[in-house]
């Protein structure tokens, strides 16, 4: 095949034999060299990006497939926020705000259809909690289900309190109760929820298995500049896996997709058989072979597990999604499979659990090159950071929360002490672990410029700056949107930097990340994604 040759003004190319670079050439999807022009061999020469600046395409480790199932829905966040189509929805600042968005859209529906939305945050409304009675109050005609934020707490009113068969007590854990002893319409966590998804017959989590989905999907993530992306709390039904096959097989599919399996949905035995048996799908567009595990819940839902003093503000602490002695079997089972754990680990209780297991599945089990992976970890503390470091293994943190509840954290559910090193970032990059940083979209908008402009600044929506001493440089937060996130999925041979060898994944920029100031970080204009040697987006 003929040789394309690519011209930019600046190539960073996070290899650190050769960091920068003015050409890349590429044959057949990969690249064959990078450097200066005389260093380029025979090929036709492309200057459509000519002055713009070429990056690894955006790697992002942690986000879901739902982002581009969530749409379908009626969006109730606090923040304003942008669909697929580009229309911009405002953000909900009150209760009678949210009650009139649900009024107006029932009244859209045809009688008795369930209504489903999402994105609604309570810890930003001052006051007692959202409870079905003002659900009620805005639509009491038909079932509906209002997906928290966090993915992790849904509340609902009594006419779907009915419907699932749990108006007059809870029958599973995470079914939140009145003074009374009658259900508020608040349910946490992934028991009480599924009891609600099958009411509805649709489960909002399964609406991966759509291949419209996916498509929709890729499509939001190539216009943030990524071209590796992740599901990672993927079904892993029959279903799933053949609408994953499907999209990927397309040519133009311009993502490359990391599923990982939602570990809690299956027994053991059953799913390492069923990851390992999807393996045999894998291909250059499509990469099984992650699982993924859920500990506790979300700070900002209350959700999670803190060790002491747990809530600044005197909640109770959260939940387990299972028991802690089954959470560490799972552990040992998925690791002595030689499997990859990303593990969901927002409190620092949490963190403390999950590393006594891997602790102790590696005294049994050795294995050097593991790369598990705690996600988020919100409030990681420096013992713990110091533990992770000597079991060698990889943090994916979520460095959006700073933005999106970094003042909610500083008054209300952390304080300001512990507020400081929330993300440590600085502080797990001085210790040599591996990371990266992520969107966990739809929970926060995707977007790897944002999410590594939220690293450099660590301001919160406010302009508090939180934990200036876990700031990173701007040129570490681009090495954890890039080569840091490629590492923890085990894909550094192949994408995440610019080198011979690799396949030809590009991020097309306006600016210069180096150039700019950092607090215009997140300001850049993705111009456009190259994948494989393919270009998707440009003008």
């Amino acid at each position: 095949m003929s040789t394309t040759i690519y011209r930019a003004k600046r190539i960073l190319t996070m290899d650190p034999s050769q960091p920068e670079a003015t050409h890349i050439a590429v044959v057949d999807g990969r690249i064959l060299a990078v450097g200066p022009r005389d260093a380029m061999p025979e090929g036709d020469t492309d200057t459509r990006f000519a002055d713009k600046v070429i990056l690894p395409g955006f790697v992002e480790g942690h986000s879901h497939a739902l982002e581009g199932a969530m749409w379908n829905y009626l969006y109730l966040g606090y923040f304003p926020r942008t669909d697929p189509e580009g229309r911009i929805w405002n953000g909900l600042e009150s209760i009678a705000e949210v009650q009139a968005r649900l009024r107006e859209h029932a009244a859209s529906l045809p009688p008795g259809e369930p209504l489903v939305a999402w994105g609604f945050d309570p810890v930003y409304f001052e006051g007692t909690r959202l409870t079905r009675r003002e659900l009620d109050e805005a639509v009491a005609d038909r079932p509906l289900v209002v997906l928290h934020a966090s993915l992790h707490v849904m509340t609902v009113n009594s006419t779907m309190l009915e419907m699932a068969g749990i108006s007059a007590g809870p029958r599973v854990q995470g079914v939140m109760c009145d003074d009374g002893g009658t259900p508020s319409g608040e349910l946490q966590e992934m028991a009480a929820m599924f009891v609600v998804f099958d009411a509805l017959g649709e489960n909002l989590f399964e609406a991966v298995a759509s291949p419209d989905t996916l498509h929709r999907y890729s499509r939001i993530a190539q216009r943030a500049g990524v071209t590796t992306i992740t599901d990672l709390y993927n079904p892993m039904t029959d279903e799933a896996v053949a609408a994953m096959v499907e999209v990927t097989a397309a040519a133009d599919f311009p993502v490359r997709l990391v599923p990982a399996m939602g570990v809690l949905s299956w027994a053991a035995d059953e799913g390492i058989e069923r990851l390992q048996a999807a393996m045999a799908h894998n291909h250059e567009r499509l990469t099984f072979g992650p699982a993924k595990l859920m500990t506790d819940g979300s700070i900002q839902g209350y959700t999670a597990r803190l060790k002491w003093p747990h809530y600044h503000d005197g909640h109770p602490n959260g939940l387990w999604n299972a028991d802690p002695e089954a959470l560490t079997e799972l552990v040992q089972a998925y690791h002595q499979a030689g499997l990859q754990l990303h593990i969901h680990t927002n409190g620092d209780e949490a963190v403390e659990l999950m590393l006594d297991a891997i602790d102790q599945a590696l005294t049994l089990w050795p294995r050097p090159d593991h790369r598990h992976t705690l996600q988020h970890c919100q409030v990681i503390d420096h013992a713990q950071l110091r533990r992770a470091a000597s079991l060698g293994l990889c943090l994916n943190m979520f460095a959006n929360h700073l933005y999106y509840w970094g003042d909610i954290h500083y008054s209300r559910t952390l304080g300001p002490s512990r507020s400081q090193r929330l993300e440590p970032l600085a502080s797990a990059s001085r210790l040599g672990i591996p990371v990266a940083i992520h969107s966990d979209a739809p929970v926060t908008p995707l977007g790897p410029l944002f999410t590594a402009w939220c690293a450099v600044n660590r301001r919160t929506a406010s302009g508090r700056q939180l934990g200036a001493h876990e700031a990173v440089s701007v040129a570490q937060a681009l090495e954890m949107i890039t080569l840091g996130a490629a590492y923890t999925l085990g894909l550094d041979d192949r994408v995440g930097s610019l080198e011979v060898g690799k396949q030809a994944d590009m991020v097309v920029l306006d600016d210069d990340p180096l150039g700019v100031a950092p607090e215009h970080l997140k300001d850049i204009v993705v111009h456009a994604t190259v994948l494989g040697g393919r270009c998707h987006g440009q003008d």
